[in-house]
C-alpha cells in the first residue's frame, strides 16, 4: 500500500485537531430512563459491570459520555448497547461526541461491524472516531485492518495526532510492514510529533519488531529524555527477538544512567536470563527485585519461576512459587512445566491436582504439560482423562494439543489410539508426523516408522533433523542399508548432513547395518569432537570384528579431550572380548574404575563377558560378584562364560542360584544352559531342561535351542534321537543344525550321515569351504581316499577355497596374527627355532604327529612339516619367547582347534610349565599339567 497524500500532512506547527467535548447533560424528563439503566446495571450478572454502577449519577442530570467511557473500559458491551438504544430513542445518536464514544466502545469490545457502521453512517467522521477504530484494530491484533482504516482516513484528509500515530505504528509492527512504518515516521517528523514520548517509544518498537535494530537504537538514543518506558520498549523487543545478551547490556546501561527499573523492566530482563540459561545472573536480578520491593509483583514472580526452572534449578523455582500469595494460571503453568522439564513427572501431576483444587481452571498449556508427565510415566488412564478434559474445553482440535495427545498415546504404547488421532487431523504438520513416526520407532515398529517417511515426503510436509534421526534409528534396527543410503542422499541434498544428530544417526545406521566403510567416511568428513559419534564408530568397529580400530579410535578420542561414558567402555570391552585382548581389556577395566562406572550395569556385564571371552573365568567371576544389581544379562553372561570354558556343572549350579534369587531365565540364558550341558556331555540334564523350558519358564524352544540339543545328542552318539528331533521340530533345519550333524558324523565316522548333512549344507551355503573339508575328513578317517580326492577336485572346480586357519595373540598391547607356515613376522627366525626345540622335546616325551588328519596328497614327512607349523603352534611359540616365564598364554583361533595341535599343547604346557588357553570357534581349552579342560570332548 502506498500513501499518496502525505504531503498534505506536512505542517511545520501541529495544531490540536479536536478539543475534548463537554459531556451532554439530559433534561429532567429523561431521569427515569437513566434510572432504568441504573437498575439494569445493578442486576447485571456480569462481574465486570460493578465499576459502572457508580457512574450513574443520582443528581438531576446523567452524563452518558462518562457512562459510555466506563462501558468501554470494562468492555461491558451489553450495557453499552442499552445506552446506545437510549441515545437513539431520545435523539442523541447523531451527536458526534456520543458517536465517538460508541465507536470506541465497539472497537475495544471487538464489535467492529457496529463500529464501522457508525463511522460509515457519519457524514464527516472526525479524527477521534478514526483513532478509536484504528486503536481497536491494533489492540486486538488486527494489523491489516488497522492499516486499511488508516488509508481510508488519510484519503478523506483527516490528519493524525499523537494518539493516532502509536496505533498505526503498532499495526506496522504486528504486520512487519516496514516501508509503511518508515513513511509514517516521515510524517511524524514533519508534523513535529517525534518529541512525543509515546510516539517516539512506538517508533523504537516498530523498527525493532521489523528487524531494524540499528535504526531502532539510533532513534532511541535521539530521544532527549529517555524514561523507564523508553528503555523498556527497546530491550523488551530485544528479548522478544531472542537477542538476550544485547537486552542484558541495555538493562545495565539503563541502571547506570540512573533510571530506576520498574516491574515490567525486571520481568523482561528475567526472561532474558532465561533465554541465556544464565541462572547466576538471574539470581542477581532476583536480589534486585527484592531490594526494589517488586517481589510481590505477579509478572516478576512468574518470570522468576520460569527462569529458575529453565536456567537454575527446580527447587529454586518451587521456592519462589510457594511465596506467591495467589498464584495465577501463568504461575502454575511455569512451575508444572518446570517439573516436566526436570523429569519430575510425579511432582508435576501433584501440582496439577493442587492447582485444580485451588479453583484455577487449567488451560491448553497446563494440560499439555500434564499430558507430557502422563506420557513419561505411562499413565494411560490419566492420559485418557486429560483427553476427555480437552474435548470438554473444545481445544482438542488445536494442533499443538493434538500432537501432545499423540505423543502421550505413543509413550503409553497405544499406537492404535495415536494413529486414530493422527488420521483425524485435517491438516498434519511436521510435528505431528514426527510424533507418530517416533512413536512407531519407540515401539520397535520400525517398518511402520520407515514406511511413513515417504508418505510424509509425498504430502509435501518437509522434514527436519528429528525426522531423519528417527527414521535412521529404525533403519539401524532393520539393518536396511539401502534405505539408509537413500536417507543419507536426501540429507546431503537438503543440507542436513552437517547436523550432528543426523551425522550420529547415520553412523549408527551404517555401523549396525555392517557398512563400516561408509560410517568411517562420514566420521572422517565431519571431523567431529562429539562423544556420541565416537561411541557409534567404536561400537561399529567392535561389532564387526575390527577391534584394533576400535581401540585406536578410543585413544584418539581421549587425545581430543573427550571423557568416555559407560557405553563407550562397554563397546571397547566387547572389542577386547572379540580379540581376546586380555591386557587391553584390563586397561579398560582400570578406566571404568577411574571414571566411576562400576555401578553401571552395562559396564559390569561387559566386564564379565570380556573376561570370560579372554579366557579368564576367575576374573569374570570377580567382575560378576561386583555387579551391584545382577539382572538376567549378568547371570546369562556368567553362565555362558562357564559353559564356554567347559565348566558345565558350575554353570548349572550358577543357573540354580539365579533361580533361587528370583531371576527368571530368558531364551538366551537357556541356550547357555544347554551349551553347558553340551560341552560337559551332560545329556540327561540337557534333555530335562529342553523338555521343561516352556512349562517351567514360559520359553518356547527356538531354533538355537533345537540346534544346541541336536549337537549335544549327535556328539554323544545318539544319532537316531538327534535325527528324530530334526524331523519333529517346528522349524526348517538351518545350516547350524546340519553343521552339528556333520560334526557328529566326523566324530563317530558315520559316512552316511556325513554325506546327507553335507548335501543339505551345500544346498544352503554352497560358498562355505568348511563343509567340503569336514566331509573330506570323514572320508579320510574311513580310508576312502578316492572320495577325498574327489572332494578336493570338486573344491577346485567350484573355486571353493579352504578358509585358512588364523591365530591371534596379544603381547604388550599389540595383537600378533599368524597363519600356517607364516614367516612374515619380524621374529620369525626365533619363533621357528623355538618351535623346533619344542618339537624335539615333545617327541622325546612321546608325542606322535597325527598325520592322518592332513588331507594333502603328499609324503608323510611333508605332512608332518605342515602340521608342525599350524598357526596356533606359531602363536604359542611366539608367546614363549615374548612373554615372562610362567605367564599364561592366551591364543584365539578362527576355526576349530585341530586334533594334532590339541595333542601337542598337552605336551607343551607340561614341558614349559605354563597354562595355555586356546579359544577356538566353539569354546575354550585350558591346557595345564598335561591335560585339557575339555577332557578331549570338543
Amino acid at each position: 500500500m502506498k500513501l499518496c497524500l502525505f504531503h498534505s500532512l506536512q505542517n511545520p506547527l501541529p495544531k490540536r485537531l479536536y478539543l475534548p467535548s463537554k459531556p451532554k447533560t439530559l433534561p429532567t424528563q429523561f431521569v427515569n430512563s437513566a434510572k432504568h439503566i441504573q437498575t439494569l446495571l445493578q442486576f447485571s450478572t456480569d462481574a465486570q459491570t460493578t465499576p459502572i454502577q457508580s457512574s450513574v449519577q443520582t443528581l438531576n442530570f446523567i452524563s452518558y459520555s462518562k457512562l459510555l467511557s466506563q462501558c468501554a473500559a470494562s468492555k461491558s458491551v451489553r450495557v453499552g448497547m442499552e445506552v446506545h438504544a437510549h441515545l437513539i430513542r431520545f435523539g442523541f445518536s447523531q451527536d458526534q461526541s456520543f458517536r465517538n464514544h460508541l465507536i470506541n466502545l465497539y472497537a475495544k469490545c471487538r464489535f467492529f461491524g457496529h463500529a464501522r457502521k457508525l463511522i460509515d453512517g457519519s457524514p464527516e467522521p472526525d479524527l477521534v472516531a478514526w483513532s478509536a477504530l484504528i486503536s481497536g484494530y491494533a489492540q486486538n491484533g488486527l494489523g491489516k485492518e488497522a492499516l486499511s482504516a488508516f488509508h481510508e482516513m488519510h484519503g478523506l484528509g483527516v490528519k493524525c495526532n499523537e494518539f493516532t500515530f502509536p496505533s498505526i505504528l503498532k499495526a506496522c509492527s504486528s504486520t512487519k510492514v516496514l516501508g509503511l512504518g518508515k513513511q509514517v515516521h516521515g510524517v511524524v517528523v514533519v508534523t513535529g510529533f517525534e518529541s512525543d514520548e509515546f510516539v517516539a517509544n512506538t517508533l523504537v518498537v516498530m523498527y525493532s519488531k521489523c528487524g531494524e535494530f540499528g535504526d531502532s537504537r539510533r532513534l532511541f538514543y535521539s530521544i532527549p529524555e529517555r524514561n523507564v518506558v523508553s528503555w523498556n520498549a527497546l530491550f523488551s523487543c530485544y528479548v522478544q527477538s531472542d537477542f538476550f545478551g544485547e537486552a542484558m547490556d541495555l538493562f545495565e546501561e539503563m541502571v547506570l544512567s540512573g533510571i530506576r527499573p520498574n516491574e515490567y523492566s525486571l520481568s523482561s530482563i528475567i526472561n532474558a536470563c532465561t533465554g541465556l540459561g544464565d541462572g547466576s545472573r538471574g539470581r542477581k536480578i532476583h536480589g534486585y527485585i527484592v531490594k526494589l520491593g517488586y517481589d510481590s509483583d505477579s509478572f516478576s514472580a512468574n518470570a522468576l519461576v520460569d527462569m529458575y526452572a529453565k536456567a537454575k534449578g527446580l527447587e529454586d523455582a518451587i521456592s519462589v512459587f510457594e511465596k506467591i500469595a495467589q498464584p495465577d494460571i501463568v504461575s502454575w503453568n511455569a512451575v508444572i512445566a518446570g517439573c516436566v522439564l526436570h523429569n519430575c513427572h510425579g511432582r508435576a501431576l501433584k501440582l496439577f491436582r493442587q492447582m485444580r483444587g485451588s479453583g484455577i481452571r487449567p488451560n491448553m498449556f497446563t494440560l499439555s504439560s500434564a499430558l507430557k508427565a502422563s506420557a513419561a510415566l505411562g499413565f494411560e488412564k490419566l492420559g485418557r482423562q486429560l483427553h476427555s478434559f480437552l474435548i470438554k474445553m473444545d481445544i482438542e482440535s488445536d494442533s499443538y494439543v493434538k500432537v501432545g495427545l499423540i505423543d502421550m498415546y505413543c509413550k503409553c504404547e497405544m499406537m492404535d489410539d495415536a494413529r486414530v488421532l493422527f488420521n483425524m487431523m485435517p491438516k498434519k504438520d511436521m510435528i505431528a508426523w514426527n510424533a507418530v513416526i517416533s512413536g512407531h520407532s519407540q515401539m520397535a515398529e520400525d517398518i511402520e516408522a520407515v514406511t511413513l517417511f515417504p508418505e510424509m515426503h509425498k504430502e509435501g510436509i518437509g522434514f527436519n533433523e528429528t525426522t531423519l534421526s528417527t527414521v535412521l534409528k529404525s533403519t539401524a534396527s532393520l539393518q536396511a542399508i539401502s534405505i539408509c543410503e537413500q536417507v543419507h542422499a536426501l540429507s546431503v541434498k537438503t543440507g542436513f548432513q552437517s547436523d550432528m544428530y543426523v551425522i550420529n544417526s547415520l553412523l549408527d545406521a551404517y555401523g549396525k547395518g555392517g557398512n563400516v566403510e561408509n560410517a568411517v567416511r562420514i566420521f572422517k568428513e565431519c571431523k567431529t569432537e562429539d562423544l556420541v559419534a565416537f561411541t557409534s564408530m567404536i561400537t561399529a568397529y567392535a561389532q564387526y570384528e575390527q577391534g584394533e580400530e576400535a581401540l585406536k579410535l578410543y585413544v584418539q578420542m581421549l587425545e581430543r579431550g573427550n571423557k568416555p561414558d559407560s557405553f563407550v567402555c562397554s563397546s571397547l570391552l566387547n572389542a577386547c572380548a572379540n580379540l581376546s585382548a586380555y591386557e587391553q581389556g584390563k586397561q579398560i577395566h582400570v578406566h571404568i574404575l577411574k571414571f566411576g562406572f562400576m555401578s553401571d550395569a552395562f559396564a559390569g556385564n561387559s566386564l564379565v563377558n570380556m573376561y570370560a571371552k579372554c579366557g579368564s573365568i576367575d576374573d569374570a567371576g570377580r567382575a560378576f560378584s561386583e555387579v551391584p544389581e545382577r539382572g538376567i544379562v549378568s547371570w546369562s553372561a556368567m553362565i555362558g562364560g562357564l559353559a564356554q570354558h567347559g565348566h558345565g556343572k558350575e554353570a548349572l549350579n550358577m543357573f540354580h542360584q539365579m533361580l533361587r534369587d528370583g531371576v527368571c531365565p530368558n531364551h538366551i540364558t537357556l541356550v547357555s544352559v544347554l551349551c553347558a550341558c553340551n560341552h560337559a556331555g551332560l545329556v540327561t540334564e540337557a534333555r530335562k531342561y529342553f523338555e521343561s523350558m516352556k512349562e517351567l519358564f514360559g520359553v518356547v524352544p527356538r531354533e538355537e535351542h533345537c540346534a544346541c540339543m541336536i549337537d549335544l545328542l549327535g556328539r554323544a552318539g545318539k544319532i537316531n534321537e538327534a535325527m528324530e528331533l530334526v524331523n519333529t521340530m517346528p522349524y526348517q533345519a538351518n545350516a547350524s543344525v546340519w553343521g552339528s550333524l556333520l560334526g557328529a558324523a566326523r566324530i563317530h565316522k558315520n559316512v552316511e550321515l556325513g554325506e546327507h548333512a553335507a548335501n543339505m549344507l551345500l544346498a544352503l551355503e554352497p560358498e562355505k569351504s568348511g563343509t567340503h573339508v569336514l566331509l573330506a575328513n570323514i572320508y579320510a578317517a574311513a580310508g576312502m581316499w578316492d572320495k577325498v580326492a574327489k572332494m578336493r577336485r570338486l573344491m577346485k572346480d567350484n573355486q571353493v577355497k579352504k578358509e585358512p586357519g588364523m591365530s591371534w595373540i596379544e603381547v604388550q598391547d599389540k595383537i600378533h596374527t599368524f597363519i600356517v607356515g607364516d614367516r612374515s613376522h619380524s621374529r620369525s627366525r626365533e619363533i621357528y627355532a623355538k618351535l623346533d626345540e619344542l618339537l624335539d622335546r615333545m617327541h622325546k616325551a612321546g608325542y606322535v604327529p597325527m598325520v592322518e588328519i592332513d588331507l594333502h596328497d603328499v609324503e608323510q614327512s611333508e605332512k608332518e612339516r605342515l602340521l608342525r607349523y599350524h598357526s596356533e603352534k606359531l602363536a604359542v611359540a611366539f608367546a614363549l619367547i615374548a612373554t615372562p616365564p610362567g605367564a599364561p598364554i592366551r591364543v584365539k583361533k578362527n576355526l576349530r582347534v585341530c586334533v594334532d595341535c590339541h595333542t601337542a599343547f598337552k605336551f607343551i604346557c607340561k614341558i614349559v610349565s605354563r597354562e595355555i588357553i586356546v579359544r577356538d570357534i566353539n569354546r575354550f581349552h585350558h591346557f595345564k599339567d598335561g591335560s585339557c579342560s575339555c577332557g578331549d570332548y570338543w
